[in-house]
Parts: structure tokens; sequence; C-alpha cells
């Protein structure tokens, strides 16, 4: 297969954990015969900086005619430390997803068996968690009107939904279940919101076509408070836009970092697989940002092509990474590995997935991990 895949970087820790991301296509385009090609643009406050844009026509522009989007992270302290700020990072993001149409994020959660112990959580109460959030992406109050009164006294966000944009992610949301254990559960603040109240009309209608699916219903708070009490619970989670953005924030406790949590952001024409994490600014250049949510990010881009085979090898390239504590600063403290070291290993790996012997002093100075 061939891709063309347009990277944005952005800012912070974003380049380094997506040159790992672009290390592991590579790996993987060598072992099974595919051609990936790259092409870098600015967003961000990167673009910011040099273009007084976050997200340059130039860049849009890559995007529209690629295959693919692979996405770091965007953000900047002197952007975010001030509120006056007009332009600011995160509009690059929104517009990106606005234009692609990309209506909705889904976000993988799960417990690994050797990570338990890294969570905030106990340890009997995370185990055998495995998610999906559906997030719905281009509507609700962060695309909403916006008012702010003369007098700087008084302001409004309007959030609002139409059948159309329920419809579209939740279809995604019930096929998903149907190929997980069958249970779907709708996230809303339906006793006290109308936009919820209809999200929860529109989403029971819809339930007849999907009569495999238990379709279950949860308040957002209720919701948050079983994320940390019971997360095991949940199968496939569909919610509209703020909400979806809280819970999944919410269950990267889960794993233990949230270094660990791939998204991708799915349209009816175009696609963009990013990290959840933000750009990280206290770590930039030093070597300790986790790669795996970008590198895993990069195993739904191959999903979603249908390369499945390929993603298995990633995944698997990525577990055997985990079970053996080959991670960065924030899974494994005393291992002295740096983002650059754990995309190698993987990158080893998925070269050559059959090898048993590993030379932990390789790894650490960024040569062959494999012997």
């Amino acid at each position: 297969m061939n891709l063309h895949i347009a990277v944005l970087s952005g800012d912070g820790i974003g380049p380094e954990v997506t040159n790992q991301s672009i290390k592991i296509l590579n790996a993987v385009a060598e072992k099974y015969q595919h051609t990936f090609t790259f092409e870098e643009a600015l967003v961000g406050a990167i673009a910011i900086d040099e273009t007084g844009n976050p997200l340059p026509d130039k860049t849009l522009d890559l995007c529209l005619e690629a295959d693919a989007v692979l996405f770091g992270a965007i953000g900047d302290p002197k952007y975010d430390n001030d509120p006056s700020a007009k332009v600011r990072p995160e509009q690059g993001l929104l517009a990106l997803r606005k234009s692609l149409g990309l209506f909705a994020n889904i976000r993988p959660v799960k417990a690994y068996d050797t990570l338990l112990d890294k969570s905030p959580l106990k340890k009997h109460i995370i185990e055998n968690t495995d998610i999906v959030i559906y997030r719905e992406l281009t509507g609700g109050i962060y695309f909403g009107e916006k008012t702010l009164s003369e007098d700087g006294t008084q302001a409004s966000d309007l959030c609002s939904y139409s059948r159309g944009e329920i419809e579209r992610v939740s279809h995604l949301a019930f096929k998903a279940a149907q190929g997980r254990t069958k249970k779907l559960t709708l996230v809303d603040k339906a006793n006290v919101l109308e936009t919820s109240r209809l999200w929860r009309k529109v989403v029971t209608a819809m339930a007849s076509h999907y009569p495999d699916v238990n379709l279950e219903f949860l308040f957002v708070d209720n919701a948050a408070m079983q994320m940390v009490l019971n997360p095991s619970q949940f199968d496939v989670i569909l919610t509209e836009n703020m909400f979806g953005d809280i819970i999944s924030d919410e269950a990267s406790v889960i794993g233990g970092s949230i270094g660990l949590l791939a998204s991708a952001s799915i349209g009816n024409k175009y696609a963009m697989f990013e990290p959840i994490h933000g750009s990280y600014p206290q770590a930039t250049g030093k070597g300790i940002a986790n790669p795996i949510a970008s590198i895993l990010s990069a195993a739904m881009l191959l999903d979603h092509f249908g390369l499945s085979k390929e993603a298995a090898t990633v995944r698997n390239a990525v577990e055997r990474a985990i079970k053996l504590e080959i991670c960065t600063p924030d899974l494994n403290s005393n291992g002295g590995y740096s983002t650059e070291n754990v995309g190698t290993f993987i990158e080893g790996l998925i070269a050559d997935s059959s090898a048993l012997h590993i030379n932990s002093g390789n790894i650490r100075v960024g040569q062959s991990t494999i012997i």
C-alpha cells in the first residue's frame, strides 16, 4: 500500500514523539513491503511564531491532499499564560478538525497487566479495564456562538447539536460495540440540558437498528465517578464534545501514564491520528517524553487503512516493551531509557519480533536492541 502522510509535529514534545511514530511506520513499511511518504508542516505555537496563523493555509492544503494526518501536540506557555492573547495554538487544532470534517474522536483506554501498580487507582479496581471512548468532535459548546459583553463582565457559550451530528458519530460507536462485548454507554446530562435530551432521544431511536447492542445511559457526573470506582464495567462510551474531553482525560490515569493514550479523529473523507497528551513544554528536549501514545496512534492509522496485521505487530511490540520495562521515566524511573531508546527498541521488535534476548546497555546508547 502507498500512503502519503502529512506530519504536523507541533510544539513542545510533539516533534520528539512524532519522530518515533515515523520510525515505527517506516519499520512496518519495510517489513510488509508498503510505501509510506511523510511531509511535514507547521501547526500551533510554532506556526503562530513563523506565520501569525496557528493553521497556515499551506498546512491545511497539505492535510487536504494527504491520505492521513499524523499529529503531535500543540501549546506553549507564552500563550497558555496570557488570557489576553487573540491568537492561540489550540485554535489551529479546532480549525483543522472542522476543516477536515473530523466528527468522531476515538480514544482506547487499556490497563496493561504489568502497569497496574503505576496507576494512582488500586490494582483490583482497574484490572481488566478495556474501554473505547467515542467523542463527538465538531459540535457542542466548543464550536457554539460565543459572546462577551462590552464591559467584559458577562460571557456566554452556546451548546448546539443537530440530529445529523449525533447520528454520524453514534453509528460508529454502535458498530464498534458490535465488534466488542456489545455494550454501549451514552454519557450525557439529560436531566438538565436540552442538547443531552436530544442525544438520548436520537441514540435511543438508533438502537433499534443495532438489536444485539445493549444500550445504557449515565449522567456525566455519575460516569465520572464510575470511571474511578469501577472502570472495567465500561466497554464503548459515546458522548458529546466537552463531556468526552473531560471523561477521556480522567480515564488516562487508569493506565498509569497519559503517555500511553492514543487517539484517532475520523471524518467521512479524512482522518488524523494523535496522542491525547499535551505539548508538555517542561520536558521539551530532555528525552523523557513517552512516545508510546504516539506510536499507538500510528497503529490506529494502520487499522484505519485495513492494515490489521501491521497494526497488531506494532501493538504487540509496544506490549512487549512495557512488559520488559523498556519505558521512559514516567513508567520506569530507574531504567534510564529515553524517548529515542524506547522508539528504537520497538522498531527493533517490529523488524525481528522473534528475538528473545535483550541487551539493555545497547538500548541506552541507541544501538541495536536485539541480539
